[in-house]
């Protein structure tokens, strides 16, 4: 995805980080909301392609608004453990509690971390079906 192009805004909060992303439909919303984690997170530093390595993940919850919370908490968790940047998201499967999904990422020494997300919050999440698509609103432990 484009940089000058980004799938998300930033909102003003206090001392977390908050997003508004917008998506023609579900999967677009978890895809945005995903890449606009690591955008913030990091910027890539090396130019050139790099080796990438694909992760596919599996999730469930009561419900989509907890299955988007459970999601990106999963991004974030295993970016720290397997030290990775994802980058690339494809959401293979996706239901009012279910989840199937695949990331691609590249390893975190060919970024620059600018900013440490802790997690995705509860905390004025917003995930609603609009007019034209759909909408969500997150807030990030920073």
């Amino acid at each position: 995805m484009d940089s000058s192009q980004k799938p998300y805004k930033l909102l003003e909060h206090t001392a977390d980080i908050s997003i508004r992303v917008k998506a023609g439909d579900l999967k677009g919303i978890f895809k945005n909301a995903a890449w606009a984690i690591f955008d913030i997170m990091a910027a890539k530093q090396k130019k050139g392609r790099l080796p990438k390595k694909t992760i596919k993940i599996k999730q469930r919850a009561a419900n989509k608004e907890e299955l988007l919370i459970s999601w990106l908490n999963e991004l974030l968790s295993l970016s720290a453990v397997k030290g990775l940047v994802f980058r690339k998201f494809s959401i293979n499967n996706i239901g009012a509690g279910y989840l199937e999904a695949v990331a691609e990422g590249e390893d975190i020494n060919s970024y620059k971390v600018n900013t440490e997300i802790k997690a995705a919050t509860f905390n004025g999440l917003l995930l609603e079906k609009s007019g034209s698509g759909w909408l969500a609103e997150v807030t990030f432990d920073v």
